[in-house]
């Protein structure tokens, strides 16, 4: 991804500053991989690049919306450098989606302070201010007084929302985890073993916030980053504090935790054993045929996803799955079950896959585990209610090659 931000680099200043092959000067890495806290397998890719001050006078000098203006420009040079891909100029950015990742283009005016205004084509047009360097200083900063921690765990908590599929910006969770590891004095002296405490005290602070806050202030630049979720974030890490806090001390129950909160890349509360292989319902992994979705494609959750059940039998009033879990019942047998998307703000298109995951004796037994991944472009999925066991129903959208929501539902039946 980096060498398509000199790709860029290279056609900008060639335009704005009639230099020749220069893949570097006035471009800055920003964004998530710009303050070194994105996962492997990030597909975001954001870029600021500085114009010249006189290219700010034109635009701003425009009578209506030179914002939207400069953006148009900035995209029609960057479709010159990439003519068969799909690019789009709007909001705030110049929006470049490559087959496996994307990259937001900021085109920027530096200040005296070293912050940088930006266009913003809403409402008319204006000029925004980010500050992006001293959040990259402070981050950094935090993870040398860490010994490496504040990094990790800015690492881990990007692999929980992506595997629990929720939509929290990366700013707000390197924020939120500085904040934490500042309050406790960078948590110096601790180390690998201390991992799992450490991550208990994360989701601790992080279910203590306010769902309700309308902002906090950013990591370094005390710029205000905003609840764009409706603080779903806070019954999340809730709900992940309680399980941690519940967890057996054996390693098979921690890394069983740990799988199911972080995915599957995560066991190992000490080392990777062998007790790991095998899932929470004493199956070997990787057997019945199962798949896990971040091993077809990158995973990078931008969106919310919201899918639920209707429940529906010959004789009885049908009901939404989600109120029978509210009141810790079960499903009986002989029920038809019809699984859809209740709400998403993922922009179409997208493409639409299903999971339905069985468990128990009986599933194992008939061979009906299931599993696997399959693409339906449906916003429904129909099944009905078989057997005995606490199975569940999984669904993605997949938008230009990267897993960006998901969502599952649980489905016990008696």
């Amino acid at each position: 991804m980096e060498s398509t931000a000199g790709e860029i680099a290279k056609k900008l200043n060639k335009h704005y500053y009639d230099i020749d092959s220069d893949s570097s000067s006035h471009m800055y890495i920003v964004g998530s991989v710009g303050r070194a806290t994105a996962i492997k397998g990030s597909s975001d890719l954001d870029i600021l690049f500085d114009l010249p001050q006189d290219v700010y006078i034109k635009y701003d000098n425009y009578s209506s919306n030179g914002q939207s203006a400069l953006l148009q420009d900035v995209k029609a040079l960057v479709q010159e450098r990439y003519p068969r891909t799909e690019i789009s100029g709007d909001g705030q950015v110049v929006v470049i989606a490559f087959d496996k990742y994307t990259v937001e283009l900021v085109p920027g005016f530096q200040n005296k302070d070293g912050s940088f205004k930006y266009p913003d084509t809403h409402d008319g047009g204006s000029w925004k201010t980010t500050n992006p360097i001293p959040e990259q200083e402070e981050c950094k900063a935090c993870n040398d007084a860490s010994s490496g921690l504040y990094f990790d765990f800015c690492h881990i908590i990007r692999s929980w929302k992506n595997n629990i599929g929720l939509s929290m910006g990366g700013l707000l969770i390197d924020t939120l985890v500085y904040d934490l590891f500042k309050d406790n004095s960078y948590f110096k002296g601790k180390g690998y073993f201390d991992y799992l405490s450490i991550l208990t005290s994360v989701f601790e602070y992080l279910k203590g916030q306010n769902k309700d806050c309308t902002f906090w202030y950013a990591v370094g630049s005390s710029q205000k980053v905003y609840n764009t979720d409706n603080g779903a974030f806070v019954n999340k890490a809730k709900a992940a504090y309680e399980r941690l806090s519940g967890t057996t001390n054996s390693t098979q129950g921690i890394n069983d935790t740990l799988i199911d909160l972080l995915g599957i890349d995560f066991p190992a509360a000490e080392s990777r054993t062998e007790t790991a292989s095998f899932d929470r319902y004493g199956y070997k992994r990787g057997t019945q045929k199962e798949q896990f979705i971040e091993e077809l494609f990158p995973v990078d959750i931008r969106y919310s996803l919201r899918i639920d059940c209707n429940v529906t039998q010959d004789g009885f009033r049908s009901r939404f799955l989600s109120e029978i879990l509210r009141e810790h019942k079960w499903l009986s047998r002989k029920k038809q079950l019809d699984f859809q998307i209740m709400r998403t703000d993922c922009p179409m298109p997208y493409t639409i896959y299903w999971k339905v995951r069985n468990v128990g004796e009986v599933a194992k037994s008939r061979n009906m585990i299931r599993g696997e991944i399959r693409c339906t472009n449906n916003p429904h999925q129909k099944e009905h209610t078989d057997f005995y066991g606490p199975h569940y129903v999984e669904c993605f959208l997949v938008k230009n090659g990267i897993c960006v929501a998901r969502a599952r539902i649980d489905v016990p039946i008696e």
